[in-house]
Formats: structure tokens, sequence, C-alpha cells
């Protein structure tokens, strides 16, 4: 049975209620629904708690290059699962184009004709480089990820963060770190460090390896999907999620008695089924000057931001309707008269005249959406 998150007056995050009973506070009017920028449902109370004490809940993450997984499990439920789209390869190129159209424009302001030295270069500048600075690609995974912890823990009473670690070898002939791939660093492996910095200051946070996700996945029988990982099911990532958080509760560990020593799995966790949430940035282009080339007459048209000409902003949440049928979606664009609505995937649902759409809620900077049925991988343990 799916929990519904609590909050005190203040805004202290308290242990997660059954639904009846979350109906029920709402109803007779000691609590008020509300809903977070993950869009999830959570309620907060207007009198004060009898208690504060709340038990130990711990999230888990899997970080990855283009996805990533995370899961937020208590001792006897399985609160939060989400699969999250990393926008790893979107800044990627957008970074390559920025430094194309850099490269044009100082191309541009030169006067070949004359000689090298009386050419308009741009001066030498001092040596500022320190080599300390995360991949604008990399941190904007980390960052997606790093907000959603964050948002949950506005909710939930987060005691531990676990993070799965990957780890290099060294090349024996070069005496250089490798990945465990022996081709080289991993796009995962750069910026894991900051990553763990940043956590740290919401929760304490315990690493993890992969092999040790997975004895720990396979020990609580959870099903791993091995193959199409960009899937949208909680089998592909978020499985991984909830076994690095179900750690905090079930490890492999030494023990030693009259009987003899060795290893076994000590404690015990209850999974159960659990919200599945799809998680990704709105692709939208920053505010670019000028196009790269050039349209008719010597102007060029406007291109990128988030501003549009009817008051709703990209990335805005929406509903327009279309003979007499409603549609859900967030704003991607404009025209003259009409404003486009796209699903939670960027797939256009139509354009609507401008007097038919209607503002929800305002961008809060990530699409996230409940889907139905992406949860059934759980099985108790």
């Amino acid at each position: 049975m799916n929990r519904v998150p609590v909050v005190s007056q203040d805004g202290q995050p308290l242990m997660p209620t059954k639904c009846s009973k979350a109906r029920k506070l709402v109803r007779e009017g000691k609590a008020i629904g509300k809903w977070n920028d993950l869009n999830q449902y959570y309620i907060q109370l207007t009198f004060k708690p009898s208690g504060k004490e709340t038990q130990s809940i711990a999230v888990g993450i899997d970080p990855g290059k283009n996805y990533s997984g995370i899961g937020l499990v208590s001792k006897l439920h399985t609160l939060f699962t989400a699969h999250l789209f990393l926008p790893f390869e979107t800044v990627k190129k957008r970074i390559e184009q920025r430094a194309m159209m850099r490269r044009n424009r100082r191309s541009r302001r030169i006067n070949r004709k004359l000689p090298f030295k009386l050419r308009a270069h741009r001066q030498a500048r001092f040596d500022n480089r320190r080599n300390k600075k995360v991949a604008p690609s990399i941190r904007s995974n980390r960052q997606l990820e790093i907000r959603v912890v964050s948002e949950l823990a506005k909710i939930y009473p987060i005691s531990a963060i676990v993070f799965e670690y990957v780890k290099a070898d060294v090349d024996l002939t070069s005496g250089r770190k490798k990945a465990r791939s022996g081709k080289g660093f991993s796009a995962v492996m750069v910026g894991q460090k900051w990553a763990i910095e940043q956590f740290n200051q919401i929760a304490p946070v315990v690493t993890k390896f992969g092999w040790q996700t997975s004895n720990l996945r396979k020990h609580l029988g959870l099903e791993k999907q091995k193959h199409s990982k960009g899937d949208a099911v909680a089998a592909t990532h978020a499985v991984d999620g909830v076994a690095l958080a179900a750690s905090q509760f079930v490890d492999y560990l030494p023990f030693e008695n009259s009987i003899g020593h060795g290893h076994r799995w000590q404690g015990n966790i209850t999974i159960t089924d659990a919200p599945f949430f799809v998680v990704r940035r709105p692709p939208i282009s920053r505010r670019q000057l000028h196009l790269m080339v050039f349209a008719k007459g010597g102007k060029r048209r406007r291109y990128g931001g988030t501003v549009t000409r009817h008051g709703i902003r990209k990335g805005d949440y929406v509903v327009a309707e279309r003979k007499g049928i409603k549609y859900y979606g967030w704003c991607s664009g404009d025209t003259a008269t009409r404003i486009s609505v796209s699903n939670s995937n960027w797939q256009r649902l139509g354009q609507f005249s401008k007097n038919k759409v209607q503002l929800l809620r305002r961008s809060t900077g990530v699409i996230c959406k409940q889907l139905i049925g992406g949860r059934r991988f759980l099985s108790s343990a």
C-alpha cells in the first residue's frame, strides 16, 4: 500500500502515513494537501503533533551517463522509485555548438588582409585554468539527481543516502588509473566525488560498489532488465536504487560465534509496491541573440528562451481544450495566436488557441510524471 508523505506545521518532514488516514486528516481540516516540484502529493498538518520521532529512511542512487535510478525505502515500505533521463547528450551538443558559434564570430572580426601583427586578435590571457571544474554535461547529470533527492528530503526524513561508486583500477604498465573496462574513464566516474560532497549537505552519504548492489538485488529477489536500458520502467535502473537504499537495513556482514566465523546476510526489510516516476529536464534551448544563418533581408529571427507572447512560459504545466476534449501537458512553444503543448516525452500534443489554454502550474525546471504499472517488478522479501 502506498504511503503519503507528511510534514509538520513548520515544514519538518515526518513519517509518511496511509492514504486513508491522509484523506481523513484533510477531510477533517487537520491537514492541507499540497504538491511538490516532483508532482508528488503530500499533506501538511495544521496542528501540533504529539511527537516528531522518525524512523530510518534511506535513498539509493544508481548514477549513469544517460539514465539514473532512485529508490526510497524504509524498513517496512518502499516509498518512491524514479527513472531519470539525464541531459548528458543534449548539453554536450549545445556546448559544441556554442564553441563553433564563438569561433565563427571571432573569425568574422579579423581582417585577414592586414599583416598578422596588425590583426585584431584577442590578447592572450593569464593562465587561469586549474582543471578542477566538472564538465557541464556531467555536472548537469549530477545536478538533476541532486535536485530530485533535495525535493524528497523536504517531505521525507531521510537519514542516509547510498551512492553507487564507480571504482577505477590501475594500469600496471603505465601506473595510471583506468576504468574497470580498461578503456579509460567513463563519464559516470568523472565528478562523482563532487556529487558526493553535494549529497553530504542533505544527509550522510554511504558508497557501495556495483558488485555489492548486484548481490543485494539478487538476495532480495528483485528482477533486473539488462536489455533496453532506456525503457522507462522500474526494472531498468530504479531497481538498483531500491537495492542500494535497502543496504542500510540488510547487508552481507562478517560474524563469529562458537560454531565458526564467516559472512552472512544480516537484517531484514520488506519490499513493497511503490509509486514510479519518470523525471527529465524540459529540452528548452537557451536564448540566442542571433541564429547561425542569416534570414532574408539580413535579419535573423529570435531563437530560444522561455518567454512566449501569451503570458505562459515554456515548461509551464497547462491544460488545453479542443472540441470538448482536455489535454494536459507542458508548454513547448508558441506562434502569433497559438500555443504548443507537449506531453512528458516532449512530443507535441498539438497547437491550441491561446484562449483555450489555461495555466495550472509554473515551470519547476523538471518534468515529472507518475506512471502506472511501472512498479510491478518488486516482490516481497
